[in-house]
């Protein structure tokens, strides 16, 4: 398992927001061979309520879902207005000691009267090894609906019970307890401590499932706009976090107070000084002669009792005197904040980064050589939404996707691209003039808006 890299090769909404029907691809998606796999980044590009966070809010969900976590209900709030379900498709490679694994994976959303349920779920996959390739079918189907039957194919089902019956029961009540729980049940605690016992003839498909499920829980981070609000709002630090140690990760956002100072235990004040510590590798050369530090104020206790830590986060300039961390632009606190998953991200083939809009905050030319550095030295995934066009300029065609005006074709790729031709250009060409295989932006008419706001100016001096 330590040596599986595990990228994700494309992603398939239907229903989600206002998204009816539509499919991102990575730039590397029909990559066969992991010593031809590099950085992957993927820019995605659009008028605003086109479709680009729907992206974003399913990769976050689809994460959760994928490490076993209760549904969140408020996923109902996502299914389109005038459906009833929803559907996300996820596709991932994962690259093994000469062989590929392709998997792909299919939940199906439906509103309930309290929220949201799994109404289907199924794993499909195919492996590559020594020129030959099998078939990708379908090798666990759980459909809520038929509640006699553990999963399909029964011929997997047969496999992964082999001659030990009381794993049929233990399959049963772990069904029963993820239907409970309201979460997956091929990634629920109870199914996968079944699934990963892998006996002889279930085990690569129980490497695949527990591929999947270390992929979600340590190499995807999703970050969305409201780390972004949280920063823009002067409420919270988010610095998003992956630290590796005894062979053991931690991955999460680890959040320092704006306006004061906070009280940390030993345990996370020494996790603090890793995350900075791994920032001020970098911070310097992107924001020339900058480092952050953590400025210890002494001992105080903790609200249980126990011994805590003051401490406070602050900017350090070359010879000037530290400022609180609150003092520096937007910008650059964006910056700070996922800049460790930005190195993870860097050095790790197996990091999938997505961040929703990206440029918030950051210098357009300083967004474009971030973008061209990644492209050019990195090893991981990045996905990103943004407005600021600097990265058409920077990117590869295949790099960028944009939203379009049909719902039922929400992403596309420009076509009649040349290597010579600005992107940029041509996207705003495209805008305009059109020539596209769908329309990339809803027409607006000026005429309109300047007649609307007059009326509008009017009804107020007549108040």
């Amino acid at each position: 398992m330590k040596n599986l890299v595990v990228r994700l090769s494309s992603l398939t909404l239907k229903n989600i927001k206002n998204v009816e029907n539509g499919t991102i691809e990575m730039p590397l998606a029909n990559e066969q061979d992991f010593k031809n796999v590099k950085a992957e980044i993927l820019g995605i590009y659009g008028q605003n309520g086109s479709g680009k966070t729907a992206i974003v809010d399913a990769l976050y969900f689809l994460q959760s879902i994928m490490i076993g976590e209760t549904l969140d209900p408020t996923i109902s709030d996502y299914i389109t207005t005038d459906a009833m379900n929803a559907e996300v498709n996820a596709e991932f490679k994962i690259f093994g000691e000469g062989v590929l694994y392709e998997a792909g994976y299919h939940i199906v959303f439906s509103k309930v009267d309290d929220g949201v349920a799994i109404e289907r779920e199924y794993l499909n996959g195919a492996i590559s090894q020594d020129g030959h390739r099998t078939s990708k079918n379908i090798f666990m189907d759980y459909q809520k609906a038929q509640s006699d039957v553990i999963f399909k194919p029964l011929k997997r089902l047969e496999e992964l019970i082999g001659k030990d019956k009381n794993v049929k029961m233990d399959l049963l009540v772990a069904r029963k307890m993820a239907e409970k729980s309201n979460c997956s049940y091929i990634f629920g605690k109870d199914s996968r401590d079944i699934f990963f016992k892998k006996n002889d003839q279930f085990k690569n498909y129980a490497l695949v499932i527990q591929a999947l499920f270390d992929f979600a829980l340590k190499d995807l981070f999703v970050i969305k706009s409201s780390h972004s609000g949280m920063i823009s709002a002067n409420l919270l630090v988010p610095m998003a976090f992956r630290i590796e140690k005894d062979k053991k990760g931690m991955k999460g956002d680890f959040a320092v107070p704006f306006m004061e100072p906070v009280i940390l235990d030993v345990k996370r004040k020494k996790l603090l000084n890793e995350i900075v510590a791994q920032i001020n590798t970098v911070l310097y050369t992107i924001i020339p002669g900058m480092s952050i530090e953590v400025k210890d104020y002494g001992k105080q206790a903790l609200d249980s009792g126990e011994e805590g830590w003051k401490v406070e986060l602050m900017s350090i300039r070359g010879d000037k005197k530290p400022i609180p961390i609150r003092m520096e632009s937007e910008g650059i606190i964006k910056i700070v904040s996922v800049l460790n998953v930005l190195i993870q991200a860097f050095g790790n083939p197996s990091i999938c980064l997505v961040i929703d809009e990206l440029d918030a905050g950051i210098f357009e030319y300083m967004l474009g050589e971030l973008l061209d550095i990644f492209n050019k030295s990195a090893k991981g995934q990045l996905i990103f939404t943004s407005h600021n066009l600097r990265a058409l300029e920077m990117l590869d065609k295949g790099s960028i996707m944009f939203s379009t005006a049909n719902p039922q074709h929400r992403y596309i790729h420009m076509k009649n691209v040349k290597g010579s031709n600005n992107l940029r250009s041509m996207y705003i060409r495209s805008i305009t003039l059109g020539g596209q295989e769908e329309n990339i932006y809803e027409e607006t008419d000026s005429l309109k808006i300047a007649r609307a706001f007059r009326k509008a100016g009017r009804s107020l001096q007549n108040e």
